[in-house]
């Protein structure tokens, strides 16, 4: 009892940073698709692929047949999107992180079928799958 008097500061500094660590695992950012399963929905057709990446990184490279909507303007041009509410949308970016939160809005909008790309467009290039410029 007495190490844990002593040592109070520290064990809490432990718990807060471990808790830390596990927050992002708690967080549901919304539903991932891996490499194998996005190609498997892309080849079954009726899929949208959503790249929410700026134009420049869009141009650099890209998933064959994406739809570049970057995600500051993806709530003002969902009307764009709005016939593919019932497919299935694979949203991706470079590394994730953005096309999780627009899975999360897709979600919000009424999208049914909504992925993220595990990884993003470095993780697909890494592999060696397709890209078009």
């Amino acid at each position: 009892m007495k190490f844990i008097l002593d040592n109070i500061f520290l064990i809490g500094i432990a718990l807060v940073s471990g808790g830390a660590l596990l927050l992002p695992m708690l967080q549901r950012r919304g539903a991932k698709v891996s490499h194998l399963q996005a190609t498997q929905y892309m080849n079954q057709g009726k899929t949208l692929v959503l790249d929410v990446r700026n134009p420049d990184e869009f141009s650099a490279g890209h998933l064959p047949n994406a739809k570049n909507i970057p995600l500051a303007e993806l709530k003002q041009r969902i009307g764009e999107i709005e016939k593919s509410k019932k497919n299935v949308v694979i949203a991706v970016c470079a590394r994730g992180v953005r096309s999780a939160t627009a899975a999360a809005l897709l979600n919000k909008e009424g999208f049914e079928q909504v992925f993220s790309l595990d990884g993003g467009t470095d993780a697909w290039k890494s592999q060696g799958l397709p890209t078009v410029k």
